[in-house]
């Protein structure tokens, strides 16, 4: 009877260990499985915005970079081109006179060529008559902004420049007399303007005229291209 009693209370104390045991072992397993989720949680948290986190792209890093790109301007003479043949009229004793500047835009150097008679007074006024030895040089005032009443620059790129430059050169060489009527300064410019490809107009008006009516025919257009031909 004894024995019976103990054998109980033996197993009812080895079930009381074995609740306990379970009951141990479940909060154990709860408590883990607790820190999972919660460690899983933590973990879904981080990379789920990562995840949904717009990537980079081209627009994006170009709109993040606008603020600090700056425009750039182009400079007026690089889009013209870097040469220039600038048609010019001046003031003088008489009606005045017609000539052309030519050279480079980013040198303060210029060159200049005009037509008109070679000496004094006296070739210019027999020049209304007959023909005269002329110069095709710089002349008195040339260079002189303050005698300047018309002007019109167009520009060049360097290929056609060359070839507009020699053939400045070449007339400088052939133009060897004056006469007001036929052989003038506007006739001069007027052969630089057509050998450019400008319209002209007609080579008996006052050279400020001149200047201002071949701006005008051309729209104030202010570069030149050779044809091929050139």
């Amino acid at each position: 009877m004894v024995r019976a009693n103990r054998n109980r209370t033996l197993l009812q104390l080895l079930g009381l260990v074995g609740v306990f045991a379970a009951t141990v072992a479940f909060g154990t397993g709860s408590s883990a499985a607790q820190r999972m989720a919660a460690s899983g949680e933590q973990q879904e948290a981080t990379i789920i915005p990562a995840a949904v986190k717009p990537k980079a792209t081209a627009a994006t890093s170009a709109s993040r970079s606008v603020p600090d790109v700056k425009p750039i301007r182009s400079s007026s003479t690089a889009a013209k081109g870097p040469y220039y043949v600038d048609f010019r009229a001046r003031t003088a004793a008489s009606y005045g006179h017609a000539f052309v500047w030519f050279g480079k835009t980013s040198e303060k150097k210029v060159e200049v060529a005009g037509l008109h008679p070679a000496g004094d007074e006296t070739p210019y006024i027999l020049g209304h008559l007959i023909w005269v030895p002329a110069e095709t040089g710089a002349s008195y005032g040339d260079l002189d902004v303050q005698y300047l009443t018309a002007n019109y620059r167009v520009y060049l790129n360097e290929p056609d420049a060359k070839k507009v430059f020699a053939y400045i050169k070449h007339l400088q060489a052939t133009s060897k007399v004056w006469n007001a009527q036929t052989s003038n300064c506007t006739n001069f410019i007027g052969q630089i303007a057509t050998f450019m490809g400008l319209k002209v107009p007609f080579h008996l008006k006052k050279p400020e005229d001149y200047v201002n009516d071949l701006k005008e025919m051309n729209g104030g257009r202010q570069t030149a291209q050779l044809t091929s031909d050139r």
